[in-house]
């Protein structure tokens, strides 16, 4: 079994760190580069930060963060949030980020997944897919924190990126995200048997326990969480001495 990858995940909001539940009730939680340092300390194996306004004027904001954060840091950065173009990746890239997170723009232009890949390679391209339960079963893609149904069968889409060249899929359950009772097995496990690529879970962390469930009890290669991280009620390395107690092999 290759090692499992834990990743603190920073959402940025106007240059400062925040999180909420179920992608609402935004609160600030610190500096964004500032909180990089710190989880690279602690022994985090990636940061990924989400610029949640995406605005023009919040990405000339994050560039900054991510080049300030490069400086400090020697752990491979995901940059998403507000992405559209081949030019957005070659921006983000160029300030020190090494990888590029999609969403809503891969959606509704899949072929920016190939594009990208094509260029700067497919690991740099990750997807990012939230994911909701559908009333009649299965999942659907959705997109604006939510709030909109794309109609898109969540499994399927994520076979799509893997056809066009994503090297990565970050997997956000919206039923579970910020719920903190655990991430969804279920989705996690239909997503990591339908593709050959890396599967990031996210969404519902709360414990230790939670961690070693979702490598113990599905496919996934890495696990992000958030508010446990950001309020302190966990570090990384806590996180990797539970892993290692449970025989699940961490990077060190």
């Amino acid at each position: 079994m290759l090692a499992k990858r834990i990743i603190p995940c920073l959402d940025v909001q106007n240059g400062k760190v925040v999180k909420g539940v179920n992608f609402v009730g935004i609160r600030e939680v610190g500096d964004p580069v500032e909180c990089a340092v710190e989880y690279d300390r602690q022994g985090a194996d990636e940061i990924t930060f989400l610029d949640i306004t995406a605005t023009h004027e919040g990405r000339s904001t994050m560039i900054d963060v991510v080049r300030n954060t490069a400086r400090r840091v020697f752990v491979p950065l995901t940059v998403g949030g507000g992405i559209r173009t081949v030019d957005d990746f070659r921006e983000i890239l160029r300030a020190g980020a090494d990888k590029i997170s999609v969403n809503s723009a891969a959606v509704r232009n899949p072929q920016l997944i190939h594009d990208a890949a094509e260029r700067f390679g497919s690991q740099c391209v990750v997807v990012a897919i939230d994911a909701k339960r559908r009333p009649d079963g299965g999942f659907t893609v959705v997109v604006n924190g939510g709030r909109i149904d794309m109609k898109l069968d969540a499994i399927e889409w994520a076979k799509t990126c893997e056809q066009l060249g994503a090297g990565e899929i970050l997997l956000t359950s919206m039923d579970t995200d910020g719920c903190r009772n655990g991430f969804d097995l279920e989705l996690t496990n239909a997503v990591t048997e339908a593709v050959h690529i890396p599967v990031i879970a996210s969404g519902g962390c709360g414990s230790l326990e939670h961690f070693s469930e979702v490598f113990e009890k599905t496919g996934a290669d890495a696990a992000l969480a958030a508010s446990l991280f950001h309020f302190r009620e966990l570090t990384v390395e806590q996180v990797k001495d539970h892993l290692t107690s449970r025989r699940i092999p961490v990077r060190r």
